[in-house]
């Protein structure tokens, strides 16, 4: 049995069949296939300190292995290869959503900062990635004294 979503708001709009359009609202706007038809890439929060920058990729259930990282005319480039491992231990799947695919985000580094000093590390599913700061860059603070 297939649920179809009606929206009564829409019962006047002229057509002749007025569930027809029901349907395929229904079909094309249910979250299966719009979570599928979007691009999926992983959330990233960019922050910054005194004298670093910070990204934070969310990216679980992936192993360190299928990252990589590199740093092409200041662009920083994080693509993944993730294998389709066949090991399903003889299993018959009756429905299979899992997706693996590849991805890359880049972001285009501020001149500030220091392209030599880039660490990253994988931990409990979130790739961080720590950018030094030009020494030059980095803020000057100082107590200024109100007389």
């Amino acid at each position: 049995m297939t649920l179809v979503k009606f929206n009564p708001e829409k019962r006047n709009n002229g057509s002749l069949m007025p569930g027809f359009n029901d349907v395929f609202e229904s079909i094309f706007n249910d979250t299966f296939f719009n979570d599928r038809m979007v691009a999926r890439v992983p959330a990233v929060n960019i922050s910054e300190s005194e004298d670093h920058f910070h990204v934070e990729l969310a990216a679980p259930g992936l192993k360190k292995e299928y990252f990589k990282l590199n740093l092409a005319h200041n662009v920083l480039n994080i693509s993944v290869q993730q294998r389709n491992e066949q090991d399903d231990n003889g299993k018959n799947y009756s429905k299979r959503e899992y997706s693996y695919t590849s991805w890359v985000r880049s972001f285009t580094l501020p001149e500030s900062a220091n392209a030599e000093q880039i660490e990253a590390a994988y931990t409990d599913g979130v790739l961080k990635i720590d950018i030094a700061k030009r020494e030059e860059a980095k803020a000057v603070r100082r107590q200024i004294e109100i007389k």
